[in-house]
């Protein structure tokens, strides 16, 4: 069965694996997982998306006031949107990793008790 149970739609699967594909034409490399309802594409350290079909979303920082990760993301067809704002995390991560300020702590912030 193809798409959301019963909604006849492109699954989570197909829409990550588009996703990957059109990452890897980029240049990035990703790997898929997951089924026609949930999907994720784990494009680099920090840097998770997942797809359900109709949305893709992701993590983008963590808020140290309310000591939660916050998150963004598109609905799927929005995908060119998707791939520019992955494709910028993406980089910002790699850069963030090259920095010997941040090559310890690639997140920036409090992360809640230690």
């Amino acid at each position: 069965m193809k798409g959301l149970a019963g909604l006849g739609g492109p699954s989570a699967l197909e829409k990550a694996e588009s996703l990957r594909v059109t990452l890897a034409l980029r240049g990035i490399n990703a790997d898929v997982m997951g089924d026609h309802s949930l999907a994720l594409v784990s494009v680099w350290a920090g840097l998770t998306v997942w797809c359900n079909g109709l949305f893709f979303w992701w993590h983008v920082d963590w808020n140290p006031t309310t000591r939660r990760a916050r998150y963004t993301g598109h609905p799927v067809p929005e995908f060119e949107r998707v791939v520019e704002q992955v494709t910028r995390r993406y980089t910002d991560l790699r850069q963030q990793q090259a920095s010997p300020s941040t090559a310890l702590h690639p997140y920036r912030g409090d992360h809640g008790p230690r």
